[in-house]
């Protein structure tokens, strides 16, 4: 037998070895409370080799990760309220309307947990709050004007003749679903003029952006 064999035959009888070893360590952790960070990739390590795949450690989601909420900025929503900024109706509507705030874009759609979504028009919003379109048309206008909603229009603007699509948002800084440390970029491009500019809303206590 070749001295480089030898030494081959010593590696793989080491390496074996320590196999042996890790295993061991690793039933003792499994039998006496847990494992080390080190064991962990000692054990993704050999489950890797043994089916030839990389391996890592994800988290299951639980039940409660489909769950969605939309975050009213508790403070902001208070100082409107001392401001009397909004109406009993413009608030009923924040209100009813906050289950069609759509994840992350914060816009107004039909359906928040399909993909994609489809953006609510002012019918739309009327039929799914079961009022009137020229009640929530009149209430739409307002809160775009108040910088609460910022309209998106789709289409080329310059065939009057065409009809254009549009989406409605909703001010992350009143109600956002969503990381409030990661605010969509297109909802600060939307409300920063308005978060500026109104004297109303560049007051409020606490701001995204």
């Amino acid at each position: 037998m070749s001295k480089g064999k030898v030494v081959d035959f010593g590696q793989a009888e080491n390496k074996a070895k320590q196999r042996d070893i890790d295993i061991e360590q690793l039933k003792y952790a499994l039998n006496h409370g847990g494992l080390s960070q080190d064991q962990i990739n000692i054990a993704l390590g050999m489950l890797s080799q043994g089916i030839g795949k990389e391996l890592y450690i994800g988290t299951k989601k639980s039940p409660q990760s489909k769950v969605r909420f939309a975050q009213f900025l508790q403070r902001n929503w208070e100082f409107l309220r001392r401001e009397k900024y909004l109406t009993s109706e413009e608030k009923v509507f924040l209100t009813d309307v906050q289950p069609n705030i759509s994840m992350h874009s914060n816009a107004i759609v039909d359906d928040i947990m399909k993909k994609p979504a489809n953006a609510l028009t002012i019918q739309g919003i009327a039929d799914c709050l079961n009022t009137s379109r020229t009640k929530i048309s009149r209430v739409v206008n307002a809160l775009i004007r108040k910088g609460i909603l910022a309209k998106a229009v789709s289409g080329d603007t310059r065939d009057v003749n065409q009809a254009k699509d549009y989406v409605l948002f909703i001010n992350p800084n009143i109600i956002y679903v969503g990381d409030k440390d990661d605010v969509d970029e297109h909802l600060v491009l939307m409300f920063q003029k308005q978060m500026k500019d109104n004297p109303t809303l560049k007051k409020l206590p606490q701001r995204l952006f």
